[in-house]
């Protein structure tokens, strides 16, 4: 039986992309002394909030729930012999969705502009930017891995005087990668942008590339 000789060697791919999506996470939280209640309130400021941004365009269906989550509230309290104890307060909910558009700073100002002045609810919301086709990015930066494997594979074979032949094996960790840069949340909002005076913000926002990096390891057979 011979030895089967190889070399490993990982390489990184590294890109950058022009985002072209925008999103908008949109949290809603509230809070009720019965659970029943609290979910009822939950409806209806979800509702409230659908809309609200039906109104700019976008379909009920579009609004996409993150999380949902109920929890139990306790406050501390001081009790009569002097030692802190805690006592039930209601229930907390907590709802978070996001909306995603083709980049565009004037619908996104008139967006941003209804949910800071709405009035029966009071969204928190944090913008972000993304890219359309994530999954061509992906395929795009696995390229640039692999053939930085290659290019160090080869550097390598050929100062030890030996030859590539076939890969043996690929180790690619399918990890999830997220194409998402944030620049603001609401407060940086609230505080720093003007409306134009006809129910929007004015945006002006040129959202930087977004960098991405993986990696792979490729096994080859030597000769």
């Amino acid at each position: 039986m011979t030895n089967e000789r190889i070399i490993k060697v990982t390489g990184k791919g590294n890109l950058k992309i022009k985002p072209d999506m925008t999103r908008i996470t949109i949290t809603l939280e509230g809070q009720n002394k019965e659970y029943a209640k609290t979910l009822a309130q939950s409806s209806r400021d979800t509702e409230a909030l659908k809309d609200i941004l039906e109104k700019q365009g976008f379909d009920r269906t579009a609004v996409k729930t993150l999380m949902f989550n109920v929890d139990t509230r306790y406050e501390s309290y001081k009790a009569r012999d002097k030692s802190w104890k805690e006592r039930f307060v209601g229930y907390e909910f907590k709802h978070m969705v996001k909306v995603e558009f083709d980049s565009d700073n004037e619908r996104l100002g008139k967006i941003l502009f209804s949910l800071a002045n709405a009035k029966d609810i009071h969204p928190d919301f944090r913008l972000s930017y993304t890219v359309k086709d994530p999954e061509a990015s992906k395929n795009q930066l696995l390229g640039k891995a692999v053939a930085d494997a290659k290019t160090k594979a080869e550097v390598l074979t050929q100062a030890a005087g030996v030859s590539l032949k076939d890969i043996k094996n690929i180790d690619y960790s399918w990890g999830e990668i997220q194409f998402e840069y944030a620049p603001m949340h609401r407060d940086m909002f609230c505080n720093k942008i003007m409306s134009d005076g006809a129910g929007a913000f004015d945006m002006d926002i040129e959202p930087d590339d977004i960098d991405v990096s993986d990696t792979v390891t490729v096994v080859w057979e030597i000769g």
